[in-house]
């Protein structure tokens, strides 16, 4: 029997995975009766050339509850698929029977020429240059001159264990059902993110001269939001007034206008030629070029008039803008993704791809969706499956700040990332109930988590009115619990008043307005993020998701805890203050078998913020933060 086998899905669509890292696999297996078993996980890249299967083994890790664990490590982009194997290992089950019979005093000859018929009859599963050991035991188990210690150390013999294990049995070799795997490229898995608005930087030849910066803070994912020219009707002025000034740009999210839609580029911003010289520029220094996906349309977008048919309509024959209550868009058509007959959906969806394909041909290959979860799933999981058959590279982060099963869902159907809730979660408990959440199967099997301490629509948590404390805690909570976090340009300048005590949205919000930022004051958290990011480089452990442990603390106001690089060679702890406006102090509890560490070694913790080093015993030392000289400790630990 082999049950529970994952990664998978609730409904069967891919788990994900990403190249050069390792694929946790487990089952629960079992069998009637006593014997042994062995397991395997097989797979391979179904669009490969050859389809070649690989296998690795799967190990015994729990026998109370029979469960199975093990790895493998894609190398190739797309679609895979794997299965697990299971197997009585009746060789296993020989050793252990003639072990326990031999100890109780039983005659143990009958054994040992079962022995060696098992043997011989394994072999012949191996390549003949194998078996050559494998013979030379069967002969030695049946040899009755020789002393029985003797004959059983040839049985026993490491080199004939090391040949036949993991060979399946084929009398009963049994597979569990065929599963699909999605293998993303790793930006799918770790990212840094940043930000920008073109238009304060003076276009896209001014935000061009933005990503030197950008790049030396060590971000790789450069997110600009809409580029399209931006209606007129019902435009926004600043603080989401209905009565804009003349000067007033308008929010980018209301798209469309005379010069074009979705494949147009405003005019304020620059050129086409511009953009692509921005996304050039962006390569040269290692980043990536994020794009706005926003499937909605100003009143003046083209398709408007062309296609009215895509778009809800009131009964008094008005187009419905787009409503979130209490926030009014009068300045957004929401898209009817049901227009009235199948030919107009099948244009419709076109439409919306051609989009991508548009952007994809200009040299983008991300692209943050706005709003995610108010389209149809069955859209979203054509559209994106569509996509990544021609392009596997393209990568798609999900903005959908809405109920968990919609959030899970989306990434179960495909979406590369995911925004969460993290924003909200601020005090220890919470931190930890969701971060083990999203970090572990179910969850972790298919859906990618993007921290977030801001972003132009929320100012939430500590952040409001914070001091900078509260800032570099946020970026140091996001950037090293997960591998993947983003903030929004103005983050570094510590920006935090609030539209009122009740709007966690900015005032004087950057959606509706340019802003004019001096990126060199002296008080800017750049250094300071550019080390955080640094310190994700420099170790593999912040680059799993599935490796984080929490270590114990009595005060709820210090966060401690650890990751590991799979081959173990890299171990980090973090131990962070969750109070922004005060100094917390307490003795830890450190697992030390989650740090890898034995029970009587000393072990140096080296802080990577400050580069102070200690030596610790134990599972107990003391700590104390001031958040006005740092948030937290990154130490890289290391047996002595």
């Amino acid at each position: 029997m082999i049950d529970d086998v994952r990664p998978r899905t609730p409904e069967g669509f891919p788990a994900k995975a990403a190249v050069g890292h390792p694929v946790s696999v487990s089952a629960t297996v079992f069998r009637d009766g006593h014997d042994l078993l062995g397991a395997r996980v097989r797979w391979r890249a179904v669009a490969a050339d050859d389809g070649k299967w690989q296998s690795a083994p799967l190990m015994l890790t729990n026998a109370g509850v029979d469960h199975w664990t093990g790895t493998f490590e894609p190398v190739a982009l797309g679609v895979h698929e794997f299965v697990v194997e299971a197997w009585s290992d009746r060789y296993a089950t020989w050793r252990h029977d003639v072990t326990v019979k031999r100890a109780a005093g039983q005659d143990v000859d009958v054994e040992l020429e079962e022995g060696a018929r098992l043997i011989e009859r394994m072999a012949n599963e191996l390549p003949a240059a194998d078996r050559g050991p494998l013979i030379a035991a069967a002969a030695a188990l049946r040899d009755a001159d020789a002393p029985l210690g003797q004959r059983m150390e040839a049985g026993f013999d490491d080199e004939v264990a090391a040949l036949l294990a993991g060979v399946p049995d084929p009398i009963d070799l049994t597979g569990s059902e065929l599963l699909p795997l999605w293998v993303d490229r790793e930006r799918a898995l770790v990212s840094a993110w940043y930000e920008l608005f073109p238009r304060s930087h003076g276009g896209f030849a001014g935000a061009a001269g933005r990503l030197a910066a950008v790049a030396e803070m060590g971000f790789d994912v450069v997110y600009l939001p809409p580029i399209h020219p931006i209606g007129t009707t019902a435009r926004k002025g600043r603080n989401n007034t209905l009565t804009p000034a003349p000067e007033d740009p308008g929010s980018p999210w209301a798209i469309g206008a005379a010069g074009g839609g979705h494949t147009a580029v405003d005019p304020g911003l620059g050129s086409v030629d511009d953009f692509d010289a921005f996304v050039a520029g962006a390569q040269q220094l290692g980043l990536e070029v994020a794009l706005d996906y926003a499937l909605q349309c100003s009143p003046d977008h083209p398709w408007v008039k062309e296609h009215p048919e895509w778009f809800h309509h009131r009964p008094d024959g008005s187009i419905k803008y787009a409503e979130n209550p209490p926030k009014k868009y009068q300045d957004i058509y929401p898209i009817n993704f049901w227009p009235p007959t199948e030919d107009d959906r099948r244009a419709l969806w076109r439409a919306c791809k051609e989009i991508l394909d548009h952007w994809i041909a200009h040299g983008v290959r991300i692209f943050r969706v706005d709003n995610p979860h108010t389209k149809p799933m069955v859209f979203w999981a054509w559209l994106l499956e569509s996509v990544q058959r021609e392009h596997p590279e393209v990568l798609f982060l999900a903005e959908a700040f809405t109920r968990p099963p919609v959030m899970a869902k989306l990434a179960e159907v495909g979406f590369s990332q995911s925004y969460t809730y993290f924003t909200w979660r601020t005090t220890k408990a919470d931190i930890v109930e969701y971060v083990e959440e999203i970090s572990h199967a179910p969850a972790a099997d298919y859906m990618r988590p993007n921290f977030w301490p801001n972003t132009p629509d929320i100012l939430s948590g500590p952040l409001r009115d914070g001091p900078p404390a509260a800032f570099r805690l946020r970026l140091l909570l996001a950037a090293l619990t997960v591998p993947s976090y983003g903030i929004y340009s103005g983050f570094e300048l510590c920006e935090n008043v609030p539209m009122s005590d009740t709007n966690e949205e900015y005032f004087e919000s950057e959606k509706y307005e340019i802003k004019d930022r001096d990126f060199d004051r002296p008080d800017s958290l750049a250094p300071f993020i550019t080390q955080v990011n640094a310190i994700r480089r420099q170790h593999p452990a912040f680059c799993e998701l599935g490796n984080i442990v929490f270590h114990h603390t009595g005060n709820d106001a210090l966060l401690v805890w650890s990751r590991r690089s799979p081959d173990g060679s890299d171990t980090a702890l973090v131990v962070a203050n969750l109070d922004p406006w005060h100094a917390q102090e307490d003795v830890l509890g450190l697992d030390l078998g989650a740090l890898g560490i034995p029970a009587d070694a000393s072990f140096e913790v080296r802080d990577e913020l400050t580069g102070a080093a200690f030596v610790w015993q134990g599972p107990s030392p003391y700590v104390r933060l001031d958040p006005a000289v740092e948030p937290g400790h990154v130490f890289a630990v290391r047996v002595l």
